[in-house]
């Protein structure tokens, strides 16, 4: 078969990260006789430089003819004095709202051979953890209403959250088939106690819930789920939850799993297409010396072959790799620990190809 991506390798680590995903993905092509067929584009700080716009409109346009969009990451130090609408992340809420990508999946997997680099106790993540955040990705207040007005304490700013009913509800469906593919429970995040648009949320996800009778749903306020992830994470399997709310949420969630180095995404639209991306950042600071680690790009790119190209054997080879290379003793700085094998960026790269 052959597949179309478009590779935004982007800035800081993002390159690097990408480079080595490419190299495991040409790897699958050998061993599947797949043909993946990349277009690097511009976007972030680098786009900025060499066109003055974070998100081209050719980057756009050969990301919608893509069967995929792998990113790396945006954004750094470099561009961090420009306006808020002009800054490299910028682009990444352009790709959402351009490819109509409403769906953010993030999973926070703690892997055996990492469960002493979990912050929490080890008796509270026992057996390991497995949760998937499904963040709703282009409504809320990030896309909401902004402004600025005068009032009676001076000059005030406004950013507006507001979801129609037909957003949650996709979102929803989506959580919702996940969980009926797992552990066949949905928890749902709002603020209901105090937000209109969350009591929206709470009665819409209520009604989808009644086509699955097979999974139980919970609701949490925000506050309460934040200090749930940190006491007891064992007890999510999906969470549904805004734009904003997921944000928090999915990050908390990749902490308490050792290194957000290790952890990946994907940001789907309707049918097959999606955008899938580590979750970590740029990293300008160790950008270009060989420390980062490319297991969440990889892990991302298993991600695109399961959801996008439906090839769950060919994602599964992947993460066995990965898993392969951790049993080794291999680590990245980022997850080194005395005793293990100290091992760079390339180096990872080779490892978990080979492995393959």
């Amino acid at each position: 078969m052959n597949y179309k991506i478009a590779l935004i390798p982007g800035d800081g680590i993002g390159p690097e990260v990408v480079a080595e995903t490419v190299k495991v993905l040409n790897k699958i092509n050998e061993k599947y006789s797949h043909q993946f067929e990349y277009k690097k584009v511009l976007a972030g700080g680098c786009a900025i430089d060499e066109t003055g716009s974070c998100l081209p409109q050719e980057t756009i346009d050969i990301c919608k003819a893509s069967d995929a969009v792998l990113l790396g990451a945006v954004g750094g130090w470099k561009w961090d004095t420009l306006p808020g609408d002009q800054r490299p992340e910028r682009a990444l809420l352009g790709l959402r709202k351009e490819l109509g990508l409403f769906a953010n999946l993030r999973p926070a997997i703690l892997f055996d051979e990492l469960a002493d680099a979990c912050p929490l106790k080890p008796e509270i993540v026992q057996g390991g953890l497995d949760i998937v955040v499904v963040r709703e990705l282009t409504g809320g207040i990030y896309f909401g209403e902004k402004g600025f007005k005068e009032t009676d304490l001076g000059p005030a700013a406004y950013d507006v959250e507001q979801y129609a009913e037909e957003e949650v509800r996709r979102i929803a469906l989506v959580a919702f088939d996940m969980a009926m593919k797992r552990n066949k429970k949905v928890t749902s995040v709002d603020k209901a106690n105090v937000l209109e648009s969350s009591r929206l949320w709470r009665r819409v996800v209520a009604e989808v819930s009644k086509d699955y009778p097979k999974v139980t749903l919970d609701n949490l306020y925000i506050d309460n789920a934040t200090m749930q992830m940190v006491k007891n994470p064992k007890q999510f399997d999906v969470i549904v939850t805004s734009n904003i709310f997921g944000d928090i949420l999915s990050d908390e969630a990749s902490m308490i799993t050792g290194s957000i180095g290790m952890l990946p995404s994907a940001s789907l639209a309707k049918g097959n297409f999606g955008m899938y991306e580590p979750v970590h950042g740029s990293a300008p600071d160790i950008a270009g010396q060989n420390k980062s680690n490319p297991m969440a790009a990889v892990l991302s790119a298993a991600m695109m072959l399961r959801y996008t190209f439906g090839l769950s054997d060919e994602a599964d080879a992947i993460e066995a790799a990965v898993k392969k290379v951790l049993a080794g003793g291999y680590r990245t700085p980022d997850i080194y620990t005395e005793g293990m094998k100290a091992i760079g960026t390339a180096e990872a790269g080779d490892l978990i190809a080979n492995a393959i």
